[in-house]
């Protein structure tokens, strides 16, 4: 059995870097320079009907728009089809086409632009004071308020106890006093 010979052919580390600037198509000027030539170029693509039957099975598996109208509008910056700034101006654009196309083959479909739940950090708040105040209840087996009050988000406090916190400069290169 032949041992493994190492493999001499693979990319140097750092050869992406050593393209000649403008080789890439995304280095050049956009093909479509303005909105109205982008949205132009994707609604006539939309409308073909080969494009809507392919999004029409994608929007039926329940695939956002907005996911979509993202990944489409990416690909087309780094096509060199126009630039990052007139792909999110197009993207309103493109999601009403998509759910033009959806709403005539009559499915249902995600738009991603429902509001998403919030991560809850209030009711997290909530939840931590009222264990907090149910500790210290154990504690003293009695029914009193807590002495300390918490509030989350207040800039006032936070710097004031950064302050408090302040340690004497210590070390070799340390001023003395």
């Amino acid at each position: 059995m032949e041992a493994k010979q190492p493999r001499l052919d693979a990319p140097i580390p750092g050869m992406s870097l050593t393209h000649e600037l403008g080789a890439r198509p995304w280095q050049q000027p956009a093909q479509f320079p303005t909105v109205e030539d982008a949205v132009e170029h994707y609604t006539s693509r939309m409308m073909s009907d080969e494009f809507s039957d392919q999004l029409v099975d994608i929007m039926d598996m329940g695939i956002p728009l907005t996911t979509i109208a993202n990944t489409i509008q990416l690909a087309g910056v780094m096509e060199g089809k126009h630039t990052v700034d007139v792909g999110l101006l197009l993207l309103p654009v493109l999601i009403e086409t998509m759910m033009l196309i959806g709403d005539s083959a009559g499915i249902k479909y995600k738009t991603g632009l429902d509001d998403a739940p919030r991560s809850d950090r209030d009711s997290l708040a909530k939840r931590t004071v009222e264990k907090l105040k149910a500790e210290i209840k154990s504690k003293d087996g009695e029914d009193k308020e807590p002495d300390i009050m918490i509030e989350i988000g207040s800039k006032k406090d936070m710097t004031e106890e950064i302050e408090m916190e302040e340690e004497k400069p210590s070390g070799l290169m340390a001023r003395r006093n």
